[in-house]
């Protein structure tokens, strides 16, 4: 195990430990974790900046408000209902669609009002938030996936995750709904990472269950060589959620809707770290390039524009451009 971990280490493969203490703890100032953990937070901010999200059609934060929710979607065929501090796609809703007074959901399943109302009665519980407090629901526009996915990808709808670092990204990873995940975004449900190309927007090889894979299971169609439409507006948009926030280290997760482009769906101040298996690459290792590119920048006095950020990590960053051995990792 200490040989494994040592050749990982010597990749610039970043591990949870060193996620934590060096970047999360490091970047993330406690105070400013509301801003992405709720939902409803970050959609209310990004909206005050400018950042195109998924439209909000109402908050549900109480039990009276669930009655007159029917009222304010009478003319809504469908939407998406989402705990404001849930994880993991817990608690997601996804309504398709109605049929004689009853709503479909994205499985096909017919549900009540009551139903509806019952499932957000479980949200305003906190069944599904963080830390298991009182929560609100967040019923909000249903995102249409771009039909570039339709080859390689299994029904719900596929984001793309860009790691930032103090406004720099440094990796990103698509993630394709499979059978198994449900139509879920989710790698630890069984949907499939696939590397992104910073510089053009070019798909990888996937990742699955961490193992490298070069078809998705599903279609059979290979998940690499996609290009990814309006790819400079997905990385003008991660950059820009620095200054969105405050935090130094994100998660940004971004949609491609089929009518309406590249959209931010949320945040998170701990991403996980399969991103990397995806592009067989490391992020301490690109983590230390940024943060040696700021100690220049501080020296100078000197501070970078979001475009001038999105081009130095544009070149550095292209696939063949670094490898794995042309950098050395700092303790």
């Amino acid at each position: 195990m200490i040989g494994i971990w040592r050749a990982l280490r010597k990749r610039g493969v970043m591990g949870i430990n060193q996620r934590n203490g060096d970047y999360v703890l490091r970047y993330n100032r406690r105070r400013l974790y509301p801003l992405v953990d709720d939902k409803v937070l970050t959609k209310e901010r990004a909206l005050t900046a400018g950042i195109r999200v998924p439209e909000m059609y109402a908050v549900v934060d109480s039990e009276h408000g669930i009655g007159r929710l029917a009222k304010t979607l009478a003319e809504r065929k469908d939407f998406v209902i989402k705990p404001a501090q849930g994880a993991g796609g817990d608690g997601i809703l996804v309504i398709t669609d109605r049929f004689e007074g009853l709503y479909r959901t994205a499985s096909g399943r017919l549900l009540s009002e009551d139903d509806i109302g019952h499932h957000l009665s479980g949200i305003l519980s906190g069944i599904y938030s963080l830390g298991g407090h009182r929560d609100r629901a967040l019923v909000e526009y249903r995102v249409t996936p771009d039909k570039v996915f339709g080859a390689i990808s299994f029904e719900g709808v596929p984001d793309i995750r860009i790691i930032v670092l103090c406004g720099y990204p440094v990796m990103a990873m698509l993630r394709l709904p499979t059978r198994q995940s449900q139509g879920k975004a989710n790698l630890h449900q069984g949907a499939i990472g696939v590397g992104v190309d910073l510089a053009t927007g070019i798909t990888l090889n996937g990742t699955w269950h961490d193992r490298v894979i070069q078809r998705h299971p599903d279609t059979a169609n290979p998940v690499a060589g996609v290009q990814l439409p309006q790819w400079q507006e997905f990385m003008t948009i991660a950059a820009s959620c620095y200054e969105l926030t405050g935090l130094g280290y994100l998660g940004v997760d971004l949609v491609l809707d089929r009518d309406r482009g590249p959209m931010m769906l949320e945040l998170n101040a701990r991403p996980g770290l399969s991103i990397q298996v995806a592009n067989d690459s490391g992020l301490a290792r690109r983590c230390a390039v940024i943060e040696r590119h700021m100690e220049q920048l501080e020296a100078t006095g000197r501070t970078e524009t979001v475009a001038e950020r999105l081009q130095y990590c544009q070149q550095k960053f292209a696939t063949g451009e670094l490898s794995l051995a042309s950098v050395p990792v700092s303790s």
